[in-house]
C-alpha cells in the first residue's frame, strides 16, 4: 500500500506518544476533598469508599502538608457535624469556633500557600439532611440563601480562599458575593456548584458525612439528569452573579455537560469526580475486573479532555504518585 499519511507513525513508541499527547494531567489540576471529624489522632475509613478516610483536625493538617509536598495545591473541606449540634436553622454552621472554622485556620496556619476551599451547604448541619431549611415539608429557598451567605462570610473570616456553595438554591451566588463584599472579603473567591445533578452517585459521600436526606430526595433543588440546556442556564446565572469558577457534578457521567459548559463560559471550569464514581472503580478493581491504575488515569483524562480545568478527585493523592 502507498498511503499519504500513516497515523500509526505517531503511536510507534512511548516517547513519540508522549511528544504528541494532547491532554496532560498536572498536580495543579486537582482539588482534594477532605472529610474532618472531631477528636484527636483518629482516622476512620469510610466503608463505602475503600481507602478513603475521615481525619481529626490534627491529622487533617498533617495530610494537608503531605498533599502540598506532593505538588497538590488545593483542598476542599467537608466536616462531619455531631448529631447533637444539628438543627433546622444551620446555627452550628455559623459558629466562629465550629469545626469548619477551626479547620480553615489550622490548615492556613500550617500551609499558607495551600488553597483552601470550603463546602457551603446546610446538609451536614441539618437534622433533616437537606441542603436547606425545611418548612412544612418543603426546602425553602430564600431563608436558606440568607444562612448560606452568612456561612460563606464566616468561612472567609476564618481564612478560606474560596467558598464553594453546593446547595443549588436560586440566587445564592449573588447573595454570597454581596455579603462577602459588604464584609470586606473582596479577595475571597466563589467556586460555584453551578450544574449539580440529583445523582445516585453521591451515596458514599453521604455515608462519609452522615448527611443523607431524612425524608424525600433532593430533586426539587438539584438538577434533573435528563436535562442539558438547563445546565447552561444555571452556569450562566452563576457567572452573572459573580462566580469565579463554575463546576459540573458528577463528572464521568456528565462529560457532555462539561464540554458544553467549557464552550459557553470564559471562567475556569471544574468537575467533581464524585464518591460513587470513585467507589465503582475501587469495587471493580478489587474484584479483578479491571486494572486499577489504568482505569483511574483513563477516567481522569476523560474529565480533563472534556474541558475541565480543575478536577475534585479522591484519586488525586494516588495520581500524584503515578504521573
Amino acid at each position: 500500500m502507498i498511503l499519504q499519511r500513516r497515523n500509526r507513525t505517531l503511536r510507534r513508541s512511548a516517547a513519540i506518544r508522549t511528544m504528541v499527547e494532547e491532554t496532560v494531567l498536572r498536580p495543579a489540576d486537582f482539588i482534594v476533598p477532605m472529610f474532618i471529624i472531631e477528636g484527636e489522632n483518629q482516622k476512620e475509613e469510610i466503608p463505602s469508599m475503600p481507602g478513603y478516610y475521615r481525619y481529626t483536625l490534627d491529622l487533617t493538617v498533617e495530610k494537608a502538608k503531605e498533599y502540598y509536598q506532593k505538588g497538590l495545591r488545593s483542598v476542599l473541606l467537608f466536616i462531619k457535624c455531631p448529631d447533637e449540634l444539628k438543627d433546622n436553622t444551620g446555627r452550628e454552621a455559623l459558629n466562629p469556633d465550629g469545626l469548619m472554622q477551626r479547620s480553615i485556620r489550622a490548615i492556613k496556619s500550617a500551609v499558607p500557600e495551600l488553597v483552601v476551599m470550603t463546602d457551603v451547604a446546610l446538609d451536614p448541619y441539618s437534622s433533616y439532611g437537606h441542603d436547606g431549611i425545611v418548612q412544612d415539608g418543603e426546602i425553602v429557598n430564600d431563608a436558606t440563601v440568607e444562612v448560606l451567605a452568612q456561612m460563606a462570610v464566616s468561612h472567609a473570616e476564618a481564612g478560606a480562599d474560596f467558598v464553594a456553595p453546593s446547595d443549588m438554591m436560586d440566587g445564592r451566588i449573588g447573595a454570597i458575593r454581596e455579603e462577602l463584599e459588604l464584609a470586606g472579603h473582596t479577595k475571597t473567591g466563589i467556586l460555584a456548584y453551578s450544574a449539580k445533578y440529583a445523582s445516585c452517585f453521591y451515596g458514599p459521600f453521604r455515608d462519609a458525612l452522615d448527611s443523607a436526606p431524612g425524608f424525600g430526595d433532593k430533586k426539587t433543588y438539584q438538577m434533573n439528569p435528563a436535562n442539558r440546556i438547563e445546565a447552561i442556564r444555571e452556569v450562566l446565572d452563576d457567572v452573572a452573579e459573580g462566580a469565579d469558577i463554575v463546576m459540573v457534578k458528577p463528572a464521568i457521567h456528565y462529560l457532555d455537560i462539561i464540554r458544553e459548559v467549557k464552550e459557553a463560559v470564559t471562567l475556569p471550569v471544574a468537575a467533581y469526580h464524585v464518591s460513587g464514581e470513585y467507589s465503582m472503580i475501587k469495587a471493580a478493581a478489587a474484584n479483578g475486573w479491571l486494572d486499577y491504575r489504568s482505569a483511574v488515569l483513563e477516567a481522569t483524562l476523560a474529565i480533563k479532555r472534556a474541558g475541565a480545568d480543575l478536577i475534585a478527585s479522591y484519586f488525586a493523592p494516588e495520581i500524584m504518585e503515578w504521573i
